[in-house]
């Protein structure tokens, strides 16, 4: 049991949309990710996912509305839910995600920008 700080963490890497494993608990993981411009629209059927800015504006578009979440907010994608994270401008925008263990990075869409195996930092 060691204290993690979160700043430093994100310190350690410059990828975009590369989640990193910063730890885990009860078959859950806590992911740091730095995300610029846009995603890919993706769900995961089985799980719930987190999302919490700690740097810079999240844009979240829904089929059905678009959520825009800046530093200190966090949201909930309740799984099964369909979403298109993006940013603007060319921001880099720093997230703090808490999902379950078995979480596919891009849900079932391959594409480019899909992790298999994300790196513990």
């Amino acid at each position: 049991m060691t204290a993690v700080n979160i700043k430093e963490k994100f310190n350690l890497f410059s990828e975009n949309w590369t989640p990193k494993i910063i730890g885990e608990l009860n078959g859950q993981q806590v992911k740091l990710a730095k995300f610029k411009d846009e995603f890919v629209w993706h769900s995961h059927e089985e799980e719930d996912e987190l999302f919490m800015i700690f740097r810079g504006t999240l844009i979240l578009e829904f089929r059905d509305r678009i959520e825009t979440l800046k530093e200190g907010d966090m949201l909930i994608v309740p799984r099964g839910v369909e979403h298109f994270p993006r940013t603007e401008n060319g921001e880099e925008v720093w997230v703090l995600l808490f999902e379950p263990k078995a979480t596919k990075h891009t849900g079932e869409v391959e594409h480019e920008k899909t992790v298999r195996d994300q790196e513990w930092i």
